[in-house]
């Protein structure tokens, strides 16, 4: 079961790897990503950096569909993590299981803008939300457990 699925530009670090787990009583970590499954020595960062107890899996976005869909890990408390808003439409549009999106982290350059303190966003991450949207999947700003949900609709997406 899906307990929460986060977009994290940090992927795997303390913030996702203790109060998430222990918030949502995960006991699996998925970790979606083309790039990390790679990448040696990202694997070997991921796996330092998961919390004792909890199963952690590296897949690539297609798989990590077909580990969804297949229902082999619907037996998990599962925490899902992509690096980016892009991963995570690339996912939810491979699974009709994902009813909602965590934005927990994303870098901030020129060409972003912010929608909270952690959460900057191009012109073309903004489209993508608004399609996520529109596949009726709930979209909430929150980097921690403790921090009140900032709802993300389709006015915040409006250039």
């Amino acid at each position: 079961m899906i307990k929460l699925f986060r977009v994290d530009h940090r992927l795997l670090h303390g913030q996702v790897a203790f109060s998430w787990c222990h918030t949502i009583n995960a006991n699996a970590i998925l970790i979606a990503s083309d790039d990390v499954v790679k990448d040696e020595l990202r694997m070997a960062t991921m796996k330092l950096a998961k919390p004792n107890g909890i199963k952690l899996v590296i897949k690539t976005i297609n798989d990590s569909a077909e580990a969804i869909n297949s229902g082999v890990t619907d037996k998990y408390n599962l925490l899902i993590v992509v690096e980016s808003i892009k991963d995570a439409f690339r996912l939810i549009e491979k699974t009709d299981k994902i009813q909602s999106l965590n934005l927990g982290g994303t870098k901030k350059n020129e060409n972003t803008e912010s929608l909270s303190k952690a959460i900057h966003v191009t012109k073309e991450e903004k489209k993508i939300l608004s399609e996520i949207l529109k596949k009726n999947v709930v979209v909430e700003i929150r980097q921690v457990p403790d921090d009140s949900k900032k709802i993300v609709d389709q006015s915040m997406l409006i250039d």
